[in-house]
């Protein structure tokens, strides 16, 4: 069957005149004829007879109106999905983020995303940065962000700001809220972050470029709070993100060591990969990030 003609039909049937349905179509008039007799030809039945100045339907021209509304109004259904698709208001977006964006920047960013994409589904998969680069470089994210890392081959990276790492040990202890050497504070205990996570990579860059000990490693925790809790039961010391640690210093949780003359930061940063080029949802989304740092000010 061919559809442009079945279109004419359904704009004669719709208006119930040949001369409105060639305005409409923007065709002659013994264009959109044709079109009719070439459709019963190939449909082999009746579809349209004569009735005043104008056409009526007959049992099978009302049967295939009701039809072919139905198919059209599921073509125009596809086309208004798919222009919201490329349009960037619907889809899925799946973000791979680590333990300080998680909980600290990606929430606001998500709800104020999805009060102007309600019909875009995120998932968000909390991992540490070297896993957070495998699911790009394996295309199970479409963006990262990582607090931390390192620049990668085959990955863009987009620098958002720097976050201040501090020292921290309990509430209670003989350096809380005192200025220490960094020898001084090496010489605690450390609760610290797994392997893979960049902070850890960080602090014992630090001890490297510092020249002093490496830490004594008392426990090891996969997430970001629960390292903070475990310094707040006594546990030991840790170096932490000042962004995920300000709430609990200011609760008296834990308390801050200033150690002299160690000034340590780190990026927070998008990342994708060369090879995957950003569906519209996630060029939505990365814009979203680039206008909200743009309108906010972060507090480091």
């Amino acid at each position: 069957m061919n559809l442009h003609a079945l279109k004419v039909f359904h704009a004669v049937a719709r208006s119930g005149h040949v001369t409105q349905a060639a305005e409409e179509l923007r065709i002659s008039q013994p264009a959109v004829t044709q079109h009719l007799r070439n459709l019963e030809k190939d449909i082999g039945l009746k579809l349209v007879r004569p009735e005043g100045r104008g056409i009526a339907l007959t049992y099978a021209g009302r049967e295939l109106y009701a039809l072919s509304g139905k198919l059209f109004a599921a073509e125009r259904e596809i086309e208004n999905r798919m222009r919201d698709i490329a349009a960037g208001r619907r889809g899925e977006l799946t973000l791979a983020v680590t333990n300080l964006p998680g909980t600290v920047l990606l929430p606001r960013w998500i709800a104020y995303f999805k009060t102007r994409h309600e019909d875009v589904a995120i998932n968000v998969i909390t991992v540490n940065t070297c896993e957070a680069f495998a699911l790009l470089s394996e295309h199970r994210a479409d963006v990262a962000v990582i607090a931390g890392g390192w620049e990668q081959p085959r990955m863009k990276w987009e620098h958002l700001f720097d976050d201040e790492l501090w020292f921290i040990v309990p509430a209670g202890h003989p350096l809380a809220n005192r200025e220490a050497s960094l020898k001084e504070m090496m010489e605690e205990t450390f609760v610290i972050r797994e392997e893979g996570s960049s902070t850890r990579e960080r602090f014992l860059s630090m001890c490297r470029t510092y020249n002093v000990r490496q830490p004594k490693i008392g426990m090891q925790f996969n997430g970001l709070h629960e390292t903070i809790r475990a310094v707040g039961a006594g546990y030991g010391a840790n170096l932490i993100s000042a962004m995920a640690v300000r709430e609990y210093i200011e609760r008296g949780e834990v308390a801050r060591v200033y150690v002299r003359d160690v000034e340590l930061k780190r990026p927070i940063a998008i990342c994708t990969a060369e090879d995957h080029p950003l569906t519209p949802v996630a060029e939505s989304f990365v814009r979203l990030i680039r206008r909200k740092l743009r309108a906010e000010e972060i507090e480091i």
